[in-house]
């Protein structure tokens, strides 16, 4: 029952610590987290810059690195994607494949967490966008350096 007062005396030095450190001499809470770039007023609304061309020459583009999700090579400007509905499985469902000419969804897309396979794309995986992105004709904004493993190392 002694160690009562000692842990009471201990909790309050710990919120004493934890929130005195957030307040300045004047009173006034001293800014923790630097104002990122971007608009001063966080609510202000910015010009968006427009974004680039499409690339729509539907040509399959080699991966760069193992898992990587395909993109995708057509625009999808208009496509829907909400809950109820999802044009990219108007072709890329198993079953329109064959008259779309699209490659089928990959079967880890039919597996819930649990490995179970479904008989329909799993909710996780049923918005495309999410991991797959579509190719624009645009220049970089930050410099690519990126290497590809095969040219990296020892050659045999």
């Amino acid at each position: 029952m002694r160690s009562w007062p000692l842990l009471a005396a201990f909790v309050a030095a710990a919120v004493v610590l934890a929130f005195g450190a957030a307040v300045s001499q004047e009173g006034a809470p001293v800014k923790i987290v630097p104002r990122l770039t971007g608009n001063a007023q966080p609510m202000a609304l910015d010009r968006i810059p427009p974004l680039g061309r499409p690339v729509v020459d539907d040509v399959k583009r080699m991966r760069n690195y193992p898992e990587q999700p395909p993109v995708i090579p057509h625009s999808i400007d208009g496509y829907q994607l909400t809950v109820n509905t999802n044009r990219c499985m108007d072709c890329h469902k198993r079953e329109f494949t064959e008259g779309s000419g699209a490659p089928m969804i990959s079967v880890t897309h039919f597996q819930d967490r649990d490995g179970q396979v479904l008989a329909d794309v799993t909710p996780r995986r049923y918005f495309c966008t999410a991991c797959h992105v579509q190719q624009s004709d645009v220049q970089p904004l930050v410099p690519n350096q990126f290497r590809d493993a095969a040219t990296i190392g020892r050659k045999p």
